[in-house]
């Protein structure tokens, strides 16, 4: 290979060199690697196929984390994260009836909790130890539980309770219909959005169109 030839590879290595990231950004990088193999594999998701994912050197991530566990628990923390979810409950803020919203709601919901089923054994562990994350959280639930009251606030003189109460009894709902250990055996999970929904407007008594209900109230 010619002098000539040798200058210009390097030259095009040179310009193909990408530029360290900051440690802030590797870090979010990584984070972000971690998440889906963590929904995928738990904690056993090696550092390899971290690494792998995030498209760097193994050893890079102990630049940025002293160790996996640290790690884990900053994707877990992510993965948590519900300020996502509450922003995507206020862009449902703009649609006309009570019903289309809170069944974009819990679509919404059911989504983000499906896609972190996996990782429940995880919390329950770090909230026996971890006040931090306990309290990530229950910041988390307030979070979605206010995104929630204030897609029902408009409607509020036509509910019988509170929008902040409606939005726990939903939330509650989504909750139990999405994590089998909390439905007991029941057959919530094989509930539609639209009859979660229906269940907490209308109630499950059933009621013909050509049958008034007489009975008295309690």
């Amino acid at each position: 290979m010619s002098e000539y030839s040798l200058i210009t590879l390097r030259g095009m290595n040179k310009r193909r060199r990408v530029p360290a990231m900051a440690p802030e950004d590797r870090r979010a990088a990584l984070i972000a690697a971690t998440v889906p193999l963590l929904r995928e594999h738990g904690a056993a998701v090696s550092t390899r196929q971290i690494a792998e994912a995030a498209g760097v050197a193994e050893g890079t991530i102990f630049g940025v984390f002293p160790d996996k566990a640290t790690l884990l628990r900053a994707a877990l923390m992510s993965a948590f994260d519900r300020r996502q979810a509450a922003d995507a409950l206020a862009a449902i803020g703009g649609r006309p009836g009570l019903r289309e919203r809170l069944c974009a709601a819990v679509a919404t919901l059911r989504a983000g909790m499906r896609a972190n089923a996996n990782l429940i054994a995880f919390p329950r562990e770090l909230m026996l130890e971890d006040a931090e994350f306990r309290q990530h959280m229950l910041d988390g639930r307030r979070r979605v539980q206010v995104a929630l009251a204030a897609l029902m606030e408009p409607d509020r003189d036509r509910l019988r309770r509170s929008p902040e109460a409606v939005a726990q009894m939903l939330l509650m709902l989504i909750v139990a219909s999405v994590h089998p250990g909390i439905d007991a055996g029941g057959d919530l999970a094989e509930m539609a959005d639209e009859e979660i929904v229906s269940v907490l407007l209308d109630g499950l008594l059933v009621r013909p169109s050509h049958t008034p209900d007489r009975e008295s109230p309690c």
